[in-house]
């Protein structure tokens, strides 16, 4: 299945999220780490599926979306 940008912003910002929780007081870090993992997993699938659907660059399509994610505020 092929996923849209849209939806690989959405993973991004999944794993990104599931990232900051590493640090939080009272969630088991263990867990969380997981989720981070299964997170950045889905994340790195997607990206390739797309990439292979749409004959672009893998890199490419990852750095537009952590980009997209990252530096929302200046990629308006």
């Amino acid at each position: 299945m092929a996923h849209t940008f849209e939806d690989l912003v959405n993973l991004e910002q999944a794993a990104v999220e599931a990232h900051a929780c590493l640090n939080t007081p009272g969630v088991d870090y263990d867990q969380q780490w997981q989720a981070w993992r299964d997170a950045s997993a889905a994340f790195q699938t997607a990206v390739t599926e797309h990439a292979e659907a749409e004959g672009t660059s893998r890199v490419e399509v990852e750095m537009a979306v952590k980009k997209a994610v990252r530096h929302a505020e200046t990629a308006s």
